[in-house]
């Protein structure tokens, strides 16, 4: 299944980035890089999905993507050294 998930990457005052999500505010995780702490979404979107299976709740309408055979608008985030 593709998501289509807004996140906010925050920086931290003692270092590294925490990521979270307004559609979803169980989604919470953190890495020392920001190439980290998106890389952690992916297994902490997987726990969010888990949970609400468990408790028998729907996900936001617009975060699935129903047809991944056509092309998804996505902005994401690219560090250049």
């Amino acid at each position: 299944m593709l998501y289509k998930v807004p996140l906010l990457l925050s920086p931290q005052p003692e270092g590294g980035f925490t990521v979270t999500s307004p559609l979803l505010p169980e989604l919470l995780t953190e890495g020392d890089t920001a190439e980290e702490a998106l890389a952690n979404v992916q297994d902490a979107l997987a726990a969010v999905v888990e949970i609400y299976e468990d408790l028998g709740r729907t996900l936001p309408p617009n975060l699935c993507v129903a047809d991944a055979d056509h092309s998804v608008w996505l902005e994401t985030l690219v560090v250049s050294s």
